[in-house]
């Protein structure tokens, strides 16, 4: 009988084989970790920069609908969405309030979800403040104020009926702010006027009531605002969200 002296060397030759196999696994597991880990943030979502908006329908991540009742803008009805703060200041900015090409500042943090961005006119003008809160996976606009408009009534939730009541302190150009009620889903206004205040950088009281058409929705906004003497553009405006009795 012979011995095969190439069998110990076949089977040296396997378990190299296998063990270079088991270790490449190994590497390619971690890899995929390392991977994993560096794409997500401590809250366990994408670092990649998302799209400025998204047409998904107000959800959480879990994928249960998000109370947008608090919201001034985006309207939950539309397609609108924003995955950044500063983004959704500047849609509401422009598309709701009708600010022309504003300067739109830096997000500036309050709680884990909620912050403020100001925004200008243009430079060296008073500051709009947008409160923005993220409701979901999506950002939206609360409301928004100028320290020259302060109004007292509506406050922020409150039931309004036609006429609404107006009250409160402000400063504007020939002592004239200009006043709009809208609806949930709708630009168009139910109702337009103005207040009178004080004027020359003095803040006067207004009262004053407002007349509109009935709505169609549960809730809406006050918009209290002041156009520019030089070209009649917005320059600053104060936003309350308002439910309808």
């Amino acid at each position: 009988m012979t011995t095969d002296e190439a069998g110990p060397s076949r089977s040296g030759n396997r378990r190299r084989q296998y063990a270079l196999i088991a270790g490449g696994l190994v590497v390619a597991l971690v890899v995929v970790g390392v991977v994993i880990a560096l794409t997500r943030d401590d809250g366990g979502e994408s670092r990649s920069a998302p799209a400025t908006t998204t047409t998904t329908a107000p959800t959480s991540t879990t994928g249960a609908p998000v109370d947008t009742s608090t919201a001034v803008w985006p309207f939950a009805s539309s397609a609108t969405r924003y995955a950044d703060p500063v983004a959704a200041a500047r849609g509401f900015a422009v598309d709701f309030v009708g600010f022309t090409d504003p300067i739109v500042g830096e997000f500036r943090q309050g709680d884990s979800r909620s912050g403020e961005v100001g925004v200008q006119a243009k430079a060296g003008t008073v500051e709009t403040t947008v409160l923005v809160r993220k409701l979901g996976d999506s950002w939206w606009v609360l409301g928004a104020s100028t320290p020259n408009i302060q109004p007292t009534a509506p406050t922020t939730s409150q039931a309004i009926s036609s006429p609404v009541a107006l009250r409160g302190t402000s400063t504007a150009f020939e002592a004239t702010v200009n006043v709009r009620v809208r609806e949930d889903g709708k630009l168009a206004a139910l109702g337009e006027g103005f207040v009178m205040g004080g004027g020359n950088g003095e803040m006067g009281p207004f009262d004053a009531t407002l007349a509109f058409s009935a709505p169609t929705a549960s809730a809406g906004s006050v918009m209290l605002y002041q156009l520019s003497a030089e070209d009649g553009r917005v320059v600053e405006a104060t936003v309350v969200r308002v439910k309808f009795a």
